[in-house]
């Protein structure tokens, strides 16, 4: 599904990612984990279209990735893109009005009322239902990421992108949403790519993990050099001592 060839970014002088390859079969989990700064979600970001390769190729189904977001392709970021003068969901609606055609986003009669059919469907599915008349202040944070997911979910995707969409929560909500994440990628047939800094989370979600970290390090040019996959591994039972050695690698990565 999706094909990674030699895959470079860089932002004028400074070198990101480099020498980037790997094939991902439609249905996989994919979690990266890395130092800050190594282009984790500059890779995330290539995924979605906002941005484009500086070299190399970077394909799905065999065709260069389209250089903006669409239906094919869902984000959840840490932060909550939500709108906060809306109902919950009115939230979700807006998520398929904004992918018409037009600018405001709106949607009238039948295309509204079908919209708001799929949006209460993805509601139960995420456990927000009884709460589709709240308004994010009114929510938790775990409830505000579910209504994140929900709207990412709307246009049926192919792949959901993660952008450390835990970071921010507590160990007991985080638990939830790993197993409403699993039950997700399951039932919708999801390809997933996510980025977390917990190793542990990397390994429990994901059926592979890639580890991001530079190739080569030169002290006097620290921007010369880029990240690459450092490791991919099938997740399953990790042998302790490679863990033990990616735990040591990236707390000696400082890429900030």
């Amino acid at each position: 599904m999706i094909e990674v060839r030699n895959l470079w970014k860089n932002y004028g002088d400074k070198v990101v990612l480099e020498g980037i390859n790997a094939r991902v079969e439609e249905g996989e989990f994919i979690t990266l984990v890395g130092a800050s700064g190594c282009g984790k979600s500059t890779f995330l970001k290539m995924l979605l279209g906002t941005e484009t390769p500086s070299r190399g190729q970077l394909l799905m189904d065999g065709q260069a990735i389209k250089a903006e977001p669409d239906r094919d392709r869902g984000i959840v970021f840490q932060q909550y893109s939500v709108f906060p003068h809306m109902t919950v969901l009115d939230n979700v609606i807006a998520a398929e009005g904004f992918k018409q055609p037009g600018f405001t986003g709106l949607l009238w009669g039948k295309k509204r009322r079908e919209a708001r059919k799929k949006a209460q469907v993805l509601l139960e599915k995420v456990g927000l239902s009884a709460s589709a008349q709240l308004y994010p202040h009114q929510l938790s944070g775990g409830m505000r990421q579910r209504l994140a997911i929900a709207q990412a979910l709307l246009g049926k995707p192919r792949i959901l992108l993660l952008d450390e969409p835990f970071g921010a929560l507590d160990p007991g909500i985080r638990k939830d949403m790993h197993e409403l994440v699993l039950d997700l990628w399951r039932t919708e047939k999801l390809t997933v790519f996510m980025v977390t800094h917990d190793l542990e989370e990397g390994f429990y979600l994901g059926t592979r993990l890639w580890v991001f970290d530079k190739l080569r390090q030169d002290p006097q040019a620290p921007d010369a050099y880029g990240a690459g996959i450092t490791y991919d591994l099938p997740v399953g039972q990790p042998d302790p001592k490679e863990l033990e050695t990616i735990e040591e690698n990236l707390k000696g990565s400082t890429h900030d």
